[in-house]
């Protein structure tokens, strides 16, 4: 089968598509042929070496974490799958491998993909929608009637994470670029703020949840934005958000925190169930999440497509990518 791989970090140009052997279906796995991989900053920054740390120095390495395909073979102690089903998901772990023409991936981190999506839209949900579901519902504990701040919010995670905030019952304010203000309105955002003009740190009141997406918060000065019990959060790993971590814990008052996003069946059926507006929340709000409209218009120029046996332009993917994410 055809995959892309890389022999030393670098820049896109390290990218490869060769031939390599086909993984086999353990008892308790599955073989998925990916026709489509999702590309996220995550993807860029291994390649880049970012996280050498835990991906090391033993090449070739792969690349990609979010797939969607159809399952070719089912492991003997697999149940609740079946030859032909068109799943998606995101494999944990530092080192990817979905960008390859098969896959093998582990129940636990698979799904039913949602029948409303094509595969190149389900395979640009997984790592951003539970990147954001886990870091507002699990983190941040967030309920009906709290308020969130979403700084970084017309991103792939940031949309995500708007319409989640919206369907846990919250009052949410966007933080974006004024060109993006009308999208992150139309999912669901009660208040914006455009960056480029006002002062993040000046929120009208404070809110229980600051989600930075964005990754260029600073926890002290977003402290006196959060209610008394009210956390930070960030998706950008690194020493400030360790340190401010563990001080936050050593003292009363809100803390901050990393969200290390890991991939689980069960979130994923959450989020087929609102991007089809299933679930009994979903209906009483008259919410769901618009995957297949509002939310991946971006989040689709960083989906590698899968076609005719062959894998097409993995750098121009990328770059496709950096550009998306330099314009959020």
């Amino acid at each position: 089968m055809k995959a892309v791989q890389f022999d030393h970090y670098g820049a896109p140009t390290v990218l490869a598509c060769r031939e390599v052997a086909a993984p086999a279906c353990g008892p308790a796995q599955l073989l998925v042929r990916v026709h489509a991989a999702g590309l996220n900053p995550k993807d860029c920054l291994v390649r880049k070496g970012k996280f050498r740390w835990f991906t090391g120095r033993r090449f070739p390495l792969g690349v990609g974490h979010d797939f969607a395909g159809t399952i070719e073979a089912v492991g003997p102690q697999v149940h609740d799958f079946q030859t032909g089903d068109a799943v998606y998901g995101m494999t944990n772990g530092w080192h990817g491998r979905t960008y390859a023409e098969f896959l093998v991936a582990q129940p636990s981190e698979t799904a039913l993909k949602p029948a409303s999506l094509g595969f190149a839209e389900a395979a640009a949900v997984p790592l951003a929608a539970m990147t954001a579901l886990q870091a507002l519902r699990d983190i941040g504990g967030v309920a009906p009637g709290q308020r969130v701040c979403i700084n970084g919010s017309s991103g792939g995670v940031g949309t995500f994470a708007v319409q989640i905030a919206v369907i846990l019952g919250a009052h949410v304010t966007a933080v974006c670029s004024g060109r993006n203000a009308d999208l992150v309105r139309r999912l669901g955002a009660h208040q914006v703020i455009d960056y480029t003009r006002d002062d993040i740190r000046r929120l009208p009141e404070p809110v229980n949840v600051f989600f930075d997406v964005f990754g260029n918060g600073v926890f002290p000065e977003i402290r006196p934005c959060l209610k008394p019990r009210g956390r930070f959060i960030s998706t950008v790993p690194g020493l400030p958000i360790l340190k401010w971590g563990l001080l936050s814990r050593l003292s009363p008052g809100p803390r901050a925190q990393l969200v290390i996003v890991k991939s689980r069946a069960a979130d994923l059926q959450t989020l087929s169930g609102w991007i089809a507006g299933t679930p009994a929340a979903c209906r009483r709000r008259g919410q769901s999440i618009s995957a297949a409209t509002e939310s991946l218009p971006a989040r689709l120029s960083m989906v590698l497509r899968v076609g005719n046996g062959i894998l097409r332009s993995p750098e121009q993917a990328e770059a496709s990518a950096s550009s998306a994410v330099a314009q959020q």
